[in-house]
């Protein structure tokens, strides 16, 4: 016999989005910095029980609630298995001199003045050439993190530059997930998505690059080259540094661009640059060994230390020593718990129809093209906060809006654009989200530090809702009962 569901009320769907508003923000009041360690995984799981309450009261069984939260949490499994890897792979690229390198040459090429906006560009390129935010941040993105370190810069800008750049590469590319998916989820075609997206895009990023370098111009000084020229001296003793050590990237890259998936691509990444530490560095890694061990097995031990608890590194700089011990599996267990939790948050709220509730009450007195579309973007922005995944806040408010839109006259790419605008590009700035608590793993600067400076993730949507109530770009068709479908610029 299955029980009769209630349709949730609109405070149903309010009350554990409120509860979990004032957790968060009771969170980082007691806890700051910390919030992301356990107190907000409490938050989360606290809301989760909230909302399963409700669901419950609405008629829905705990095994359909519970069957739910493993569905939600299988959705993210794929991140967490990346995210592992990508803890590997920092840990054996440390060890292997890889990314010791790449911070050498960075300091030895990039100029102060122009440190943000170059890693803005340098992250934009190489994600519009491979597709992916994720491995662009954590292969070239730690290593310009490490150079902003060693030019003794914010790492707060830097974080805010390698996010911008990333995200504007990886919404261009064709190779990107989440710029395939758009277009598939809202009907449109591929470039012509990508195409309309420039109208956007291209104007956010410039102004972004604007800002970067007006930033960069305030760290100009004199102790900046002494500074750079200490760090140098240091890496150059700690590691034998060369061009040789940069083919670990240079594979990984190429797997990205010939499109294996990211979890085999960056595992075997990490096991390139264990073997790289074996043949290149055989110093460095004895020197970490047991004195007990004979050589074959301190390197085999300290290798695979690496690959499941990172390195430590001693040297007379502690900036260095912090910068460069890092990585393994275990630093991102805590990353993988946010994850966990907060999946389960928007799972229940989704199967309890809790999600679909709020977001109905949104369209409400939606009557312009510039409504349909702020509300569009809210919606994605939205379904990031309580769903914590960019994909279900491009898929869930996609299926949601396109009858809407077609009933509105206006054409799918408005929708398209719309998904992109308000979920790819607001996922790294929220804690607790697959991409924010992902960020946050890889770069180690906090998603609430580095937001003020994501220049372009944050510009973006203010300028197409702008874009969307003055009139600029927005395609219309004619209504589907005529039997011609006409486009055209309103």
């Amino acid at each position: 016999m299955t029980n009769k569901l209630k349709a949730p009320t609109l405070t149903d769907a309010l009350i554990p989005l409120i509860a979990l508003i004032i957790m968060m923000g009771s969170a980082v009041y007691l806890f700051g910095d910390g919030s992301s360690f356990g107190p907000n995984q409490i938050a989360l799981l606290l809301a989760t029980g909230l909302a399963a309450v409700i669901g419950m009261k609405n008629g829905h069984r705990w095994k359909e609630i519970e069957q739910g939260i493993v569905n939600g949490i299988s959705m993210s499994l794929g991140a967490c298995l990346i995210l592992l890897a990508v803890g590997s792979l920092i840990g054996t690229w440390m060890l292997a001199g890889t990314v010791p390198t790449l911070i050498y040459y960075g300091l030895e090429l990039l100029n102060p003045s122009f440190f943000y906006a170059a890693t803005c560009l340098i992250c934009a390129v190489v994600a519009m050439s491979i597709g992916s935010s994720w491995t662009t941040a954590a292969t070239v993105g730690v290593a310009l993190m490490g150079v902003a370190a060693g030019m003794d810069m914010s790492p707060a800008i830097a974080a805010g530059a390698v996010v911008s750049g990333s995200y504007f590469g990886d919404k261009i590319s064709p190779l990107s997930e989440t710029t395939n998916l758009a277009p598939a989820v809202a009907g449109t075609d591929l470039f012509e998505h990508i195409r309309y997206m420039l109208w956007t895009t291209i104007p956010s990023f410039i102004i972004a690059l604007v800002l970067f370098v007006i930033l960069g111009f305030s760290e100009a000084g004199g102790e900046k080259a002494q500074r750079i020229e200490q760090m140098q001296q240091l890496l150059n003793e700690s590691f034998d540094l060369g061009w040789h050590l940069l083919i670990p990237l240079v594979v990984l890259l190429t797997l990205a661009v010939r499109k294996m998936p990211a979890f085999p691509a960056v595992s075997i990444g990490a096991l390139i640059g264990g073997l790289w530490a074996v043949l290149f560095q055989q110093d460095v890694v004895l020197s970490m060994a047991d004195a007990n061990d004979s050589a074959a097995i301190g390197i085999l031990k300290i290798v695979w230390t690496a690959l499941f608890d990172g390195v430590s590194f001693s040297t007379p700089d502690e900036n260095l020593n912090s910068l460069l011990s890092r990585g393994g599996m275990s630093s991102m267990l805590n990353t993988i718990w946010l994850i966990i939790c907060a999946m389960s948050f928007g799972a229940v709220l989704e199967k309890a129809g809790l999600l679909k509730r709020a977001v109905s009450t949104i369209l409400r007195g939606a009557k312009s093209a510039g409504d349909m579309i702020s509300r569009t973007i809210l919606t994605c922005i939205g379904t990031n906060l309580v769903t914590a995944d960019q994909y279900i806040s491009i898929v869930m408010p996609g299926r949601m809006y396109k009858q809407e839109y077609e009933k509105r006259g206006l054409h799918q790419l408005n929708l398209s654009r719309s998904l992109e605008d308000g979920g790819t590009l607001t996922s790294p700035l929220i804690p607790w989200n697959t991409c924010g608590a992902y960020m946050h793993g890889v770069l180690g600067v906090h998603p609430f530090e580095y937001i003020f400076y994501t220049f372009f993730n944050v510009i973006n949507p203010i300028l197409a809702v702008i874009y969307a109530y003055v009139g600029i770009k927005i395609l219309r068709i004619k209504p589907p009962f005529d039997t011609e479908t006409k486009e055209h610029n309103a």
